[in-house]
C-alpha cells in the first residue's frame, strides 16, 4: 500500500464521513491539533521511559491510554460515527486526584521547566488548551453544538498535564520554577 494517494494535492481532504473539505477548514485545524498533542504525549512517554523509578511504568500506561483517547478525539472530530465515553473524563479525574494526594497544596504560579519531562508536560497542557479553543472556534463558526464529552476530556487533559508536571517534578526531586513578580 502506498502512503501517498495524491488526493490531497489540490488542498482538499476527506473526512471520516467521506465528505471532501478544504484543508483550511477549522475542523481540520482542530483534529490536526489533536494529532499534534498525541505526538507530544508520545515524546513525553519516550522521556518518561528514560527515567528511573516505580512511577515510570504507571505513567507510561496512563500516557498510552491518553494517546488512544486522543486518536478517538481526532476520529470524532473528523466525523466518525462513534461515541466518546464520559468514562474517559472520569478516568483522567481519578488520576488527577491520585496525584494531587501526593502533592503539596499549590500556593504559587508554576512556570514550565525544571526537567525535560516536566517541560513536556507543560507543552502537552498548552497544546490541549489550543485544541480545546480550536474545537470551540470550529463549532462556533459552523453554528453547531459542541461535542461536549470531547471538549470536557480535552479540558481535563490539560488539567491532568499540569498536575502530572508537578507530580513528575516531585518524583524527580525537582524544585518547581515559580513566578516571581
Amino acid at each position: 500500500m502506498k502512503i501517498y494517494t495524491k488526493t490531497g494535492d489540490k488542498g482538499r481532504t476527506s473526512l471520516a464521513t467521506g465528505a471532501r473539505v478544504r484543508k483550511s477548514d477549522k475542523r481540520l485545524e482542530a483534529y490536526g491539533t489533536a494529532d499534534e498533542l498525541n505526538s507530544f504525549v508520545g515524546l513525553l512517554r519516550a522521556k518518561v521511559a528514560q527515567e528511573e523509578g516505580d512511577w515510570c511504568a504507571a505513567t507510561d500506561e496512563q500516557l498510552g491510554w491518553i494517546q488512544n483517547r486522543l486518536f478517538d478525539v481526532g476520529a470524532v472530530l473528523s466525523g466518525a460515527d462513534m461515541p466518546f465515553a464520559e468514562e474517559s473524563v472520569n478516568q483522567l479525574e481519578m488520576w488527577i486526584d491520585e496525584m494531587q494526594e501526593d502533592l503539596p497544596e499549590l500556593r504559587e504560579f508554576i512556570l514550565p521547566g525544571g526537567s525535560e519531562a516536566v517541560a513536556l508536560c507543560h507543552v502537552c497542557r498548552t497544546v490541549a488548551r489550543r485544541l480545546e479553543r480550536g474545537v470551540v472556534v470550529w463549532c462556533d463558526e459552523e453554528e453547531m453544538d459542541l461535542p461536549e464529552q470531547v471538549v470536557c476530556f480535552v479540558n481535563r487533559l490539560s488539567d491532568y498535564s499540569f498536575v502530572l508536571a508537578r507530580w513528575v517534578g516531585k518524583k524527580q526531586k525537582i524544585v518547581p520554577f515559580v513566578w516571581k513578580k
